[in-house]
């Protein structure tokens, strides 16, 4: 039944791309802890073909498989190697003051840098079992996720070619980040994260990225602003929704369109 309908899709000049990719579970011990995730990597007989790669990061309480379900990462750009990292019970800065729920680290040196280690040796495998493009490494993360995504591009942000935080603010890097390109997702009715926060961290990045005070249309709700100055700082997007802090529905789509547009040079 499958083949005949991925025959009939191929005639129409239609295919399903998703249906041929499974996940692969993978399991690191980095200081004595198992870490995991979860690996949708595209089937190429191509051995010489370099591939994206974007990590997603779920927010306080979530989970990888959760992740997957929500942000869709892998169905929208079935080409790329998108990878959904695991957490570990973490204390909540806003919610779970217990630690009882997972969650990433919000600082550096924090947990003894254990989601900082855990996602170098995970790149360093990453780029070891798949023809991995050094010039296509993405990441994105929603609230605690997103926050993540912000520590990422602060120490480790020579790796990527652009970032997509949402619903999420770390002001405490305001003087730590370097020109990056960057789509930053807020709801204006955020319960969590207060669309204020969120407010003054676009106001940082947009100066970090030189950016010039007037946008323009990028996508629906979307404004993008361009370096001021041709060939310094990067272009920052605001993808600003009539929403709470849940995940907006509309968001893979964008997040996908940004990062195929930025590479490293």
């Amino acid at each position: 039944m499958m083949k005949t309908l991925c025959c009939l899709l191929a005639y129409c000049g239609l295919f399903l791309p998703s249906l041929a990719v499974e996940p692969v579970t993978v399991k690191i011990t980095v200081d004595n802890v198992e870490r995991s995730a979860l690996i949708y990597a595209p089937k190429t007989d191509n051995k010489d073909a370099k591939i994206p790669l974007v990590f997603g990061f779920h927010g306080h309480g979530g989970s990888a498989q959760q992740a997957a379900k929500s942000f869709r990462l892998h169905e929208v750009w079935p080409e790329s190697c998108v990878v959904y990292m695991q957490g570990l019970p973490t204390v909540g800065q806003l919610t779970d003051p217990d630690g009882k729920r997972t969650g990433w680290q919000s600082a550096s040196g924090m947990l003894g840098d254990r989601d900082l280690k855990f996602y170098d040796a995970l790149l360093k495998k990453l780029r070891s079992d798949y023809p991995i493009d050094a010039k296509r490494i993405y990441a994105t993360g929603h609230s605690n996720g997103g926050g993540f995504t912000y520590l990422l591009w602060a120490y480790r942000g020579k790796d990527f070619a652009a970032v997509a935080p949402c619903a999420a603010a770390a002001l405490q890097y305001a003087f730590t980040l370097e020109p990056k390109p960057c789509l930053l997702i807020a709801g204006t009715n955020d319960e969590i994260v207060k669309y204020a926060w969120q407010e003054r961290m676009m106001t940082i990045v947009k100066g970090k990225n030189l950016c010039a005070a007037t946008g323009t249309a990028w996508d629906k709700d979307c404004i993008e602003y361009a370096p001021a100055t041709e060939g310094k700082g990067a272009t920052f997007i605001s993808f600003i929704y009539n929403g709470t802090h849940k995940y907006p529905t509309e968001a893979p789509a964008l997040i996908v369109k940004f990062f195929k547009e930025h590479q490293l040079p």
